[in-house]
């Protein structure tokens, strides 16, 4: 098993099997919901959500850091609101020396520190034969009102569905950023270095917070979604089965940057499905699509309309130039993983 698990597995594994069961909790774990929500009385609410930490050696340690702070912080944004506590599990391969686990963890502080996340603890360890990219795991809390945490399950039929950014930011990324000389040789020494570029655009938390504020009268936005493995179309496939809605999207409306399908030809990979932290899929009110697409763009977020949400009898598919209509089907990997890894066995730099 590579990546996330699919619906079916999900529910033949931790189905009914979720501890003791408590009414105050309001969003429990299921399919496409990356968050959940506590009622902890006195008119507020907990959400709380986890991910895996990064340290990706050909990456390097400052842009590991980065991932596994933004890439938590990114699923706490889809509740319109942003982390306010962390804690942080770390199981170190055995050979990371102090000196690198120092640098390593003045850059987890510092990108913290910049999003106002405080961290309240963990666990470090090192464990033989850790060889992998991850390299353990955080959980981030954040306490808001009642009413006020939005999550994926709450996309409402008619909505349209927007997305920032564009596909395949951070597989394209990181993709450069590991191998430059194997990119510059196959794709040109321009496409090697405006994809790299892309990495810092990863980070969908002001996005987030954008779109949340819409809802000051109304409910305007009623769910988000970030955009993580399987892609934008794999995000789009977890969040209508959330909310337990059909959905359509228009397949030109999927903006990838020309230099990602440059790179993504060296790879042989479809960048509607790869990795794509920072874009968030936005689900909004018909009548506010253009109010919200507007205040994304003034703070310097492109987005679109790409599609909406329909009665779940309506199915989970695409629609092309032509009008053909294609079934949307959850990847059972997010094909990115196979790619970094065969690049590596190849030797590539």
């Amino acid at each position: 098993m590579n990546g996330k698990i699919n619906k079916q597995a999900f529910e033949s594994i931790f189905g009914n099997k979720l501890g003791y069961q408590r009414s105050s909790i309001k969003t429990p774990p299921s399919f496409g919901v990356d968050v959940s929500i506590i009622d902890i009385g006195n008119n507020q609410e907990m959400a709380l959500t986890s991910d895996p930490l990064s340290l990706i050696p050909s990456l390097g340690l400052q842009e590991s850091a980065w991932l596994s702070v933004q890439l938590m912080a990114n699923d706490m944004a889809t509740t319109g609101k942003a982390p306010q506590f962390g804690q942080f599990v770390l199981n170190l391969p055995s050979s990371i020396s102090e000196q690198e686990l120092k640098i390593y963890w003045s850059y987890i502080d510092r990108y913290c520190k910049e999003i106002k996340l405080s961290i309240t603890g963990g666990h470090t360890g090192s464990i033989e034969g850790q060889n992998s990219t991850i390299a353990g795991g955080g959980t981030l809390i954040t306490v808001a009102n009642k009413g006020e945490l939005l999550n994926s399950t709450q996309a409402r039929t008619d909505d349209v569905l927007v997305m920032t950014k564009s596909c395949a930011l951070s597989s394209a990324a990181i993709l450069g950023m590991s191998f430059p000389q194997a990119i510059s040789h196959r794709a040109g020494k321009d496409v090697a270095e405006q994809v790299s570029q892309l990495f810092y655009e990863t980070s969908s938390l002001k996005e987030g917070l954008l779109a949340a504020s819409l809802n000051t009268d109304e409910l305007v936005v009623s769910a988000m979604h970030d955009v993580t493995e399987g892609g934008v179309l794999g995000a789009v496939y977890e969040m209508a089965t959330a909310a337990n809605q059909g959905v359509i999207i228009e397949e030109n409306q999927l903006k990838t940057e020309h230099v990602v399908c440059e790179l993504f030809k060296v790879f042989e990979l479809n960048p509607h499905y790869c990795i794509g932290a920072g874009a968030m899929l936005i689900a909004v009110k018909e009548k506010k699509v253009n109010a919200l697409i507007s205040k994304l763009q003034e703070n310097n977020i492109q987005a679109r309309a790409i599609g909406k949400f329909l009665p779940k009898e309506k199915g989970i598919s695409t629609v092309d130039v032509e009008g053909r209509i294609k079934e949307i089907n959850y990847p059972e990997n997010d094909p990115y993983w196979a790619a970094f890894f065969e690049a590596i066995k190849k030797g590539w730099k």
